[in-house]
């Protein structure tokens, strides 16, 4: 069977810097994969390869088996591939509801109809979308109004409007309150699971990390140094002194998690 995303020898240098180095993994519908590691260490550069933003100096990258290298953002897009990012980017001026109707007619090719017909497009399936992460009752509100969880959810509303098969998160829980963290990626795992959408996320917070990551994978320096269950990886001596840190503590209560007070939650 055909694997959902599958990432051969990704490389990108530079001015002679090796940003990342031949990356190579794959992920399954319905599987969340965490992306791991200190600053510099390449994730930005290797999501914006995925997502078309930046060319790789060489490598391939497939979608559902269909090649998608140097394909533009908006084309990858179109292969169904939904995104965030650790800034929330939102149009403030707008409803809520009219944030999720601009990604659906994006989606449809019919942007020129929301500005003809004053929006009335699509509000069916916006409202099902916003009910679907809990922001229903908030959809005629202005989206310069909301809280910043709020907004997080409201993004994650916007990038299920393309129905997406691959879910790419940068950071989705930057910024927010520890509760919130946590019930915004149960709410993103309820959904890819129940959907078969494949998520890939990049997290600073470890608690988020090991309660919903599937697996995990550990970028140093562009390389791609461990990759496997998060129970694993964790073990690996490698990671602790690269990225975890020695003395890692670990809450009793959680035995596969470390605890909130740790050095990795919040590293960068």
């Amino acid at each position: 069977m055909t694997r959902l995303l599958e990432v051969e020898n990704l490389s990108k240098s530079y001015a002679g810097v090796q940003a990342v180095k031949g990356v190579s993994f794959g992920l399954d519908r319905g599987e969340i994969l965490a992306l791991i590691g200190p600053n510099g260490a390449g994730k930005s550069t290797c999501f914006n390869m995925l997502n078309g933003q930046i060319r790789p100096d060489s490598g391939a990258i497939r979608i559902d088996g269909d090649p998608t290298l140097g394909l533009p953002p908006r084309a990858v897009w179109r292969k169904g591939v939904g995104r965030t990012f650790q800034i929330t980017a939102t149009f403030g001026s707008m409803t809520v509801r009219e944030n999720v109707q601009v990604a659906l007619l994006s989606h449809t090719k019919a942007l020129r109809r929301f500005w003809g017909y004053g929006g009335a497009a699509d509000i069916a399936e916006a409202d099902r979308l916003l009910a679907l992460v809990g922001m229903e009752i908030h959809a005629d509100r202005a989206a310069a109004e909301l809280a910043y969880g709020d907004l997080k959810r409201l993004e994650l509303a916007i990038a299920l409007a393309n129905e997406p098969k691959l879910l790419l998160m940068d950071e989705p829980t930057a910024g927010m309150a520890p509760k919130e963290r946590i019930e915004l990626m149960r709410l993103t795992a309820e959904i890819a699971r129940r959907e078969g959408i494949g998520v890939l996320f990049t997290e600073h917070d470890m608690d988020v990390v090991f309660e919903h990551a599937d697996r995990m994978m550990v970028l140093s320096r562009g390389v791609l140094i461990a990759e496997g269950p998060p129970t694993e990886v964790r073990r690996d001596p490698q990671v602790q002194a690269i990225y975890l840190g020695e003395g890692l503590v670990y809450d009793s209560r959680h035995q596969d998690a470390p605890a909130s007070g740790s050095t990795a939650q919040e590293a960068h």
